[in-house]
């Protein structure tokens, strides 16, 4: 996950970021189950906490090396939080403001949007620059920095993310999701069974074959395909990746280490065309199925 855009913009502009233009009167909630509703950020603020949130996960948690500024200020931050949008899961039934209510968040970068603000995160390690020249009549659209903290890591959480991504998705016109899902570590060799299924099993190829950058390469091909116990397999995913998966995605060839995170990365390549038709049915293909 390390990049160069971080070298244009300044931490302190970040914080100037005007508010995305939303309402506030409940009228761009995205979707809603019992007492969690997802959303985009409304405010300068609630994007500060989602940083908060994401420090929780990625550095007290997950032991990323993260600068030493944003220890100071206990937030997970990067250049691309000022171009973003940021998707959040509430629990409404927190006392308090909206920012103390976030559990959980995603980000989301619309091609449009990157190409004229420096790009897509997932560049500094996947070259995502030639899969999308492929698709010259395609709107892109990056997924990342998704987290939720411990207590909120169930099944409808997930759902209301996912129900979030689609809605937007397709408010947006998107035609593809990308982006990085990462495996906890540094060593990709203690992940050979789950890394080794993805590279037989579901590696984008032809038009939709992604590749990690060359020097960054490290192989996912670490068990022959008949040595590979799928539901092993799939039990070793991270929860996010397995969603990724019951979703229908696609995976680039080769994984990258970021020692900064803490992380060996994978590259998720989704056309929104090619979503499960039950998790079309499930979510609505107009994106209605939380969202009354």
């Amino acid at each position: 996950m390390t990049f160069d855009l971080a070298q244009t913009i300044a931490p302190a502009e970040i914080a100037q970021k005007p508010a995305p233009a939303a309402g506030r009167s409940g009228t761009d909630v995205l979707g809603r189950i019992g007492n969690l509703e997802t959303r985009l950020a409304r405010s300068v603020s609630e994007i500060d906490a989602a940083q908060a949130v994401r420090y929780r996960v990625f550095a007290e948690e997950m032991k990323a090396k993260l600068p030493a500024d944003a220890v100071r200020r206990k937030r997970d931050i990067d250049a691309w939080d000022m171009v973003c949008d940021h998707l959040l899961v509430l629990d409404t039934s927190i006392e308090g403001d909206a920012e103390e209510q976030i559990v959980g968040t995603y980000r989301l970068l619309r091609q449009d949007v990157a190409a004229v603000s420096g790009g897509f995160y997932s560049q500094s390690e996947f070259d995502v620059d030639a899969l999308i020249a492929r698709h010259p009549d395609k709107r892109f659209m990056e997924l990342g920095r998704s987290c939720v903290l411990p207590d909120y890591r169930t099944k409808r959480t997930v759902e209301l993310l996912w129900q979030g991504n689609w809605a937007y998705s397709l408010k947006h016109g998107v035609d593809v999701m990308f982006g990085c899902a990462s495996f906890h570590g540094i060593v990709p060799e203690e992940h050979a069974l789950a890394l080794s299924f993805l590279h037989h099993n579901v590696q984008a190829r032809d038009e939709w074959s992604v590749s990690a950058r060359p020097e960054l390469f490290r192989t996912m091909d670490l068990m022959p395909s008949e040595g590979i116990d799928a539901r092993r397999a799939l039990s070793a995913m991270p929860p996010l990746i397995k969603g990724y998966l019951r979703l229908g995605a696609a995976f680039g060839d080769g994984a990258v280490v970021d020692h900064g995170f803490n992380t060996t990365d994978v590259l998720v390549v989704l056309p929104t065309g090619r979503i499960s038709g039950r998790y079309l049915n499930y979510y609505g293909a107009d994106a209605g199925r939380f969202a009354s």
